[in-house]
């Protein structure tokens, strides 16, 4: 799918197709999704004609096909770049924040005291 082409309509579409395609491999109807997600039938049906649904609507549905997994392909674990890394030498990052200069001389002086 080639989604820098497509509008925000259009992916919610194919989201929407892909979902209901996938239910109907599994041999489900949309009651059978709608109730072991605990989510209404109707939101299930809005939801796979491509109509804007709620991020917790399609945790339940992709929960409720077994696809919870897909997540994971979506939206895979940021990980820190090496050099940040050996700067934070095991610190946890927990914000971003001030100029690329200023990060670099907190973390200058964070390494002069760790040493």
């Amino acid at each position: 799918m080639k989604t820098d082409a497509m509008s925000d309509g259009a992916i919610l579409v194919e989201v929407g197709r892909r979902l209901q395609v996938h239910r109907l491999n599994l041999n489900l109807s949309q009651t059978d999704v709608a109730a072991k997600g605990g989510v209404s039938r109707r939101a299930l049906q809005k939801l796979e004609s491509g109509q804007a649904c709620t991020l917790t609507l399609l945790v339940r549905v992709l929960r409720a096909l077994g696809r919870l997994d897909a997540l994971d392909g979506f939206l895979p674990e940021p990980g820190l770049s090496p050099i940040q890394l050996a700067k934070l030498k095991g610190r946890e990052r927990r914000r971003a924040g001030g100029s690329r200069r200023s990060r670099e001389r907190r973390a200058d002086k964070w390494l002069a005291r760790a040493e």
